[in-house]
């Protein structure tokens, strides 16, 4: 993600939004016409980094597309989400689709750089998502080492996150004033609640706690430092549950666990100046419990 300090409690939004109709379905790469929802200030671009994918075109069934169409191609139902044009001269992080032991998945790379692959649903139940994912290269080689609880170290080499309908109302005062500012300034309707799933290089897991720049976004480490490098890690997370334990402190007894609006993949290493290499295949909904 960024790493423009904060300031205050209160924050510039600065939106750019638009997708490049040439962007290449064999591999999301830099370029000019990415867009992303830029916060000046970096508590709530902490939100809004992710929150961009809340915008388009939704989709209806909570089926999720698959993420690649054949070899070599990614789906173009998942958009590629990076940095806005001021902030071109940073890298964006690559996805690619590629086969690792002769499967065919997703791969995702990062080398100082921040970006998100993302797909639009609306009023999607939170159910059971299940995905497998794999880290080749943990975040290496930085300038500083990678730790999730900290605004200099706040990058993943690998995230599965979910951006929920959750209502403004259950917000906290300051978050929920600050989060109104950035929707009436961006003209977007920003997620108030974002939940990812990390495979985090800098501590063992697990782990769980909110972004150390905006509370909007809360965390689970599923696999840490010193995990198995080079191996496939099947994942089944039942969001309702984990809503409700990062999240409880925002929902009302016998209150329903909010809808579901976005899925996305993400990876950035542009705090810390470091370098990733993973994989990320069969992410999909499921019912009932594993």
């Amino acid at each position: 993600m960024n790493s423009h300090p904060a300031s205050s409690h209160f924050f510039i939004l600065q939106v750019s939004s638009r997708v490049d109709p040439n962007h290449s379905a064999a591999a999301a790469t830099p370029h000019q016409g990415y867009s992303h929802a830029g916060w000046g200030i970096r508590a709530v671009r902490g939100l809004v980094a992710l929150t961009l994918a809340a915008v388009g075109v939704a989709q209806a069934a909570p089926a999720l597309p698959p993420l690649l169409l054949g070899e070599g191609a990614l789906n173009p139902a998942w958009r590629f989400v990076g940095f806005p044009k001021k902030h071109a001269d940073l890298p964006a992080t690559r996805f690619e689709a590629g086969r690792v032991d002769g499967q065919a998945a997703l791969k995702v790379v990062t080398a100082s750089s921040y970006g998100t692959l993302v797909h639009d649903q609306k009023d999607v139940p939170p159910a059971r998502l299940q995905w497998r994912w794999r880290l080749d290269q943990p975040l290496t080689g930085g300038k500083a080492p990678p730790d999730l609880l900290t605004k200099a170290g706040d990058d993943a080499a690998l995230k599965v996150c979910v951006m929920f309908d959750h209502p403004l109302g259950r917000v906290p005062f300051v978050e929920r004033t600050v989060l109104r500012i950035a929707r009436s300034v961006s003209g977007e309707a920003l997620p108030a609640a974002t939940l990812c799933y990390v495979w985090d290089s800098g501590r063992p897991a697990p782990l769980q706690g909110a972004n150390p720049y905006t509370r909007r976004v809360r965390f689970i480490s599923l696999q840490g430092q010193g995990a198995p490098l080079g191996q496939w890690v099947n994942q089944s997370r039942d969001l309702a549950q984990d809503f409700s334990a990062l999240f409880g402190d925002e929902l009302p007894a016998g209150a329903e666990v909010p809808r579901v609006s976005t899925v996305l993949i993400g990876a950035d290493s542009d705090n810390t100046a470091s370098t990733s290499t993973g994989w990320v295949a069969d992410l999909r909904w499921v019912d009932g419990r594993p």
